[in-house]
């Protein structure tokens, strides 16, 4: 019998314990792809415009025809149209202090990073629309830039004031500054220059001429990086 009990007690100091034998993995945490991150940033501003009054039609990942591009074609993230403008909204995704002025050609981020100024930018897309839209109505325009809260403003100050009619905001307050911009001109203008029939003949016109093949996007990204 304590021969027994003596050979159990061996046995026993002889194994590991548990958390020995099986030591705790760490594992990383998983990084978010440029991809997701763009999704995520995409479904903030899709949040943004569903605020927006029920009068305005908005559309988004536009590629329009565009003779004066290099590539021929200009991709445009957002469009809202409303009774008293269309604005035309370029997103962002960059992380640091944006700095600018209306007129400069580059802007920079964190003084490390350069990019076209985006609103030259979104003044190319607003020549893309106007020539497809001719004829359906007079439509001001407003250029709109939208970077996330990962960035901060050393910008032109007049951009961030509602009587511009170029305006670089956040995403979380896009919605409030469309909202604001439409209460300016309505006081100017009580009655809208916009009919609810060429707001949808606009909107029509858009639908129709977005390309949406996936191999002619996919060129004309790769074309835009070539030449970049």
């Amino acid at each position: 019998m304590l021969k027994t009990l003596f050979s159990l007690f061996k046995r026993s100091e002889s194994k590991p314990p548990q958390a020995a034998r099986n030591p705790p993995t760490s594992k990383p945490k998983p990084k978010v792809a440029p991809t997701r991150i763009g999704e995520l940033g995409e479904h903030k501003i899709n949040i943004q415009l569903d605020q927006l009054p029920k009068e305005c039609k908005s559309l988004g990942d536009l590629m329009l025809p565009n003779p004066r591009s290099r590539t021929g074609y200009t991709q445009i993230d957002h469009i809202v149209i409303s009774p008293y403008c269309l604005f035309v909204i370029e997103t962002k995704n960059y992380n640091g202090e944006i700095k600018g002025g209306r007129t400069d050609q580059q802007w920079t981020v964190s003084n490390r990073y350069k990019m076209y100024n985006p609103l030259k930018q979104n003044y190319g897309h607003i020549k893309a629309i106007e020539s497809l839209i001719q004829g359906t109505a007079a439509v001001k325009f407003i250029s709109m830039v939208s970077f996330t809260m990962r960035c901060r403003f050393s910008i032109d100050p007049d951009l961030r004031k509602i009587h511009s009619d170029e305006l670089v905001v956040y995403d979380v307050e896009l919605s409030e500054f469309i909202s604001r911009k439409l209460l300016s001109l309505k006081t100017g203008t009580p009655e809208p220059p916009v009919s609810t029939v060429q707001i949808q003949t606009i909107y029509n016109h858009l639908v129709q001429a977005n390309i949406t093949d996936a191999e002619i996007r996919k060129l004309h990204v790769e074309n835009i990086k070539q030449k970049n």
